[in-house]
């Protein structure tokens, strides 16, 4: 629809004009259950009833509302009637002659239940048959459910009322102030903005706590604690592990920041079919119920979702309390919350090891998206909403969490926290863009801030660090430097904080550390002084500690090393640097796909950070799927296969790298003996000591055999028997659309593109099931198929539908120029196709010429 992208111009042009003082919605949620309304054609609808006050500074001036709805039934402005046929065009509310002054909108509409995540998201819990509801708005959502002036800078306080069916629980976030048969009161939020308003409604499973703490005046500060869940999941909810960590990260944050907690209570929710990991409604913290384990999992999935908690928390401060003028500066809040979700989840909590997983995991995101064509500055340049979704990505969250810990490493850590603080207490409940914070920490670091945001903020790419290293005749180093490259597209040269390290061997086979330098790495190239007359190395490791944002390499001595002893060093952190330069050696076709794979064989099992071994099977999986060469392949992913059975053989009985190893075996498996051994894991007729085939174990090795066509539909349906639940619904979607079958392709290629019937997690199964990386030949007729479809797609879809489709089913396993080519077809054919879908094309174009590249460096190994 035309209006429904708006843009940065628009809104600042409203933002002059009006100031908002208040919002009343009251939502009529009883239409959830049951049968549609009679006769009703359409999706299912809700009653949302808006009253917006708000001042406009000139007399007889014209904005707009906004509000995505199949239907308005009345609009009152300023106590005059509007036609709603003659101001409301399915996305804006036309609003003309403003009063000077203030001014009162009602509007009344008819709001449509989503399936896709957007907006009032409708569940039906296939166990029981319950109906469970939440929202999601971020970026410009909200006004799927209530009508709104839909920006980040058009601040106001709250008032929810919501009529829900008896028997329900229903939370917004407010507190309650009142509950009345069906009729749920809550009470006036702060001044906060339309994409972190939320509504919460359903038979949802409730635990509560309390956090106390006594203020720095003496006074206590209470914040009630809510933890929230499907019934079906209740069994499984370790709420006492979620308020653990809540409460530690609400003790870090008060210790620093010096600004209480300022939302009233703290609700954190576990919804189902939710599109991302989680949202920072203030007062009702919104989560993917993933984040729930039926089966056992690593420590690591608990880390995870302990950093997740904690970056949310975060955002209470950083973007809730004072936010973004607009997206162009969405890093004011993401890579703040990205980096103080690691810092607090290591200062504050038993995960102690974060700062590996962050070097290991979540910069890797960012190499990725930092060298793709679509790079952008930390600070961006968005245009309207579209692009705003799309900037939710490795750059504004791992990029600008790292080139903040560069910052905490330039200006210290004490001046970093201070300005923080002055940041909350002069901006509260306000909103601001990049200099607001940088003239605060230029204040309390005394440094100029202005050359270090040019270089680190408002510029884009990935710099590459390399040691230069020369010996005396004695073999100690005469010279260590560091040169500093950019690529040609973004050729900035930064100033990096870094650490280098030197390792040698020692007589009981460990590598470790025996000399350490900081330095600031600045130009082409710079000399570390420190380190000369070292003893001479086995490894120089640049970025040591991992304190800048850099690609690493190896001189040649280094890299050899690193051939023999990767797993000998003895500091995980430092190996972990090490596989993530490797990895980037891989990406950039400097090392042979086949190479990274022989590295993992060989040092993988010894891994002791159990987060590093998860990724380091998905790399190696990644390299053989794209990076090798395709004539290698089969040979390739035998000695995988091999040598994951192997490992999960040695592996501690009942340890939780036995379950990785496992899992990583039922990915890799491709022979008639590995199908039997899955085959029998899952009958127990065969056995491996200490190995516990719980329900979502056994859907891994079932997708393994339903892939390779072992297994068939039958098999699926009885596991669906063996757990009918959501999770077990989402499981039989993708292995059914997984079968190796013209026809199963097909069907799956049609309920997704050409209907609009399934939900965003079944659009998200059957995608994931279609693309087989041993199916390539099933898959080749799609090509063609995806390129007309996707611009009518992107036009009739809801934006997160329409990135899943582009995204997902482009046809990067036809990994050969000619896909190439027809990619390049259609962007020169479709100039002006939508940008966002353009750029969505372009990446993943660049990511089929790198797999290319890949497999040129491998076949020439």
């Amino acid at each position: 629809m035309p209006g429904e992208n708006l843009s940065r111009d628009e809104a600042r042009e409203r933002a002059e004009l009006l100031t908002v003082d208040g919002y009343e919605v009251a939502l009529d949620l009883r239409s959830a259950v049951g049968d549609p309304d009679d006769g009703q054609a359409g999706p299912r609808t809700f009653r949302s009833l808006t009253t917006i006050r708000f001042r406009a500074a000139r007399a007889g001036a014209s904005t707009f509302a906004d509000l995505l709805a199949p239907a308005v039934t009345a609009v009152t402005l300023n106590g005059r009637d509007l036609d709603p046929a003659a101001v409301f065009d399915g996305t804006r509310i036309v609003l003309d002659d403003l009063a000077e002054g203030e001014n009162v909108l009602v509007v009344d509409a008819r709001c449509a239940y989503s399936r896709t995540g957007e907006g009032m998201h409708r569940f039906v819990d296939p166990e029981d048959g319950e109906v469970y509801l939440y929202t999601q708005y971020e970026p410009a959502d909200a006004r799927r459910v209530f009508a709104n002036f839909e920006q980040p800078d058009l601040k106001a306080p709250y008032r929810f009322e919501v009529t829900a069916p008896e028997g329900w629980t229903v939370r917004s976030n407010g507190a309650e102030e009142s509950h009345e048969g069906e009729v749920w009161r809550f009470a006036e939020t702060k001044p906060i903005s339309t994409y972190i308003t939320t509504v919460l409604a359903g038979p949802y499973h409730c635990v509560s706590d309390l956090y106390t703490r006594t203020l720095d005046d003496g006074s206590t500060l209470e914040i009630p604690l809510g933890a929230m869940c499907r019934k079906g999941l209740a069994r499984y909810f370790d709420a006492d592990d979620v308020f653990l960590i809540t409460k530690q990260g609400l003790d870090f944050f008060h210790d620093h920041f010096d600004y209480p907690y300022p939302f009233g209570k703290y609700d954190q929710a576990f919804v189902p079919e939710y599109n991302l990991g989680a949202m920072e409604n203030p007062g009702l913290v919104t989560f993917r119920e993933e984040y729930i384990y039926r089966s056992k999992v690593t420590s690591a999935s608990y880390e995870r979702r302990a950093n997740v908690i904690l970056h949310e928390m975060a955002h209470m401060w950083f973007g809730d309390l004072v936010t973004m003028k607009w997206w162009d500066d969405l890093w004011l809040k993401e890579s703040f919350a990205d980096f103080m979700g690691s810092f607090s989840m290591v200062e504050a909590t038993r995960f102690t090891g974060g700062w590996i997983t962050f070097a290991n995991n979540r910069k890797a995101w960012a190499y990725r998206a930092d060298q793709l064509p679509s790079t952008h500055p930390v600070t961006a340049d968005i245009r309207d909403l579209e692009d705003a979704k799309l900037n939710f990505d490795g750059i504004t969250y791992a990029k600008g969490a790292s080139v903040l810990k560069q910052l905490v490493a330039y200006v210290g850590r004490d001046a970093f926290l201070e300005g923080a603080r002055r940041y909350f207490k002069q901006h509260a409940y306000g909103n601001t863009e990049l200099g607001d914070l940088l003239s605060v920490l230029a204040e309390t670091s005394g440094r100029d801030m202005t050359a270090w945001s040019r270089s680190w903020l408002q510029t884009a790419g990935v710099n590459v660090l390399t040691p230069v290293v020369a010996y005396d005749d004695e073999g100690r180093v005469a010279e260590l430097a560091v040169t500093q490259e950019a690529a040609a597209s973004h050729p900035e040269l930064r100033p990096h904080r870094v650490a280098v390290g030197l390792y040698r061997l020692t007589p009981d086979g460990d590598l470790v550390r025996y000399a350490r330098a900081e330095t600031d790495v600045a130009g082409e190239r710079t000399v570390v002084a420190e380190l000369t007359g070292a003893e001479k190395p086995d490894l120089v490791l640049v970025n040591d500690d991992d304190l800048t944002y850099c690609k690493v390499r190896f001189d040649d001595r280094s890299l050899a090393t690193l051939r023999r002893h990767l797993g000998d060093i003895t500091d995980p952190l430092a190996r972990a640097l090490c596989w993530s330069a490797l990895w980037n050696l891989t990406r950039d076709a400097l090392l042979p796909a086949r190479d990274f794979v022989s590295l993992v064989l060989a040092f993988a099992g010894r891994e002791s950070d159990i987060g590093v071994l998860q990724m380091l099977h998905a790399w190696a999986r990644s390299a053989l799927t794209h990076y090798a060469a395709p004539g290698w392949r089969a040979e390739g992913g035998t000695a995988l296969a091999e040598g994951a059975l192997r490992e999960l053989r040695r592996a501690e009985a009942g340890s939780q790298h036995q379950l990785t190893w496992a899992r990583f075996f039922a990915a890799s498996a491709t022979s008639k003996a590995d199908f039997q051994l899955l085959g029998g894991l899952l009958d127990g007729s065969a056995t491996i000591e200490g190995l516990e085939v719980d329900q979502e174990l056994r859907w891994a090795f079932l997708s393994a055999l339903v892939a390779h066509g072992v297994a068939d539909e039958a098999a699926v349906d009885a596991e669906l028997a063996r757990d009918d639940t959501a999770s077990g619904k989402r499981h039989h979607v993708r292995c059914l659309a997984s079968r190796p079958s013209a026809a199963v392709k097909a069907q799956a290629w049609a309920v997704v593109v050409e209907s609009d019937k399934l939900s965003n997690a079944f659009v998200e199964a059957t995608i994931a099931g279609f693309e087989q990386p041993s199916q390539r030949e099933l898959l080749a007729p799609y090509t063609a198929a995806y390129f007309e479809a996707i611009e009518r797609v992107w036009a009739e879809r809801s934006i997160q539908i329409g990135m899943d489709v582009v995204k997902g089913l482009f046809p990067g396993l036809q990994d050969d120029p000619a896909t190439l080519t027809a990619t390049d077809a259609w962007l020169t054919s479709h100039p002006d196709a939508a940008p966002a879908l353009r750029r969505l094309v372009l990446e993943a174009r660049d990511d089929l010429a790198r797999a290319l590249r890949g497999q040129e460096c491998d076949a020439a190994a």
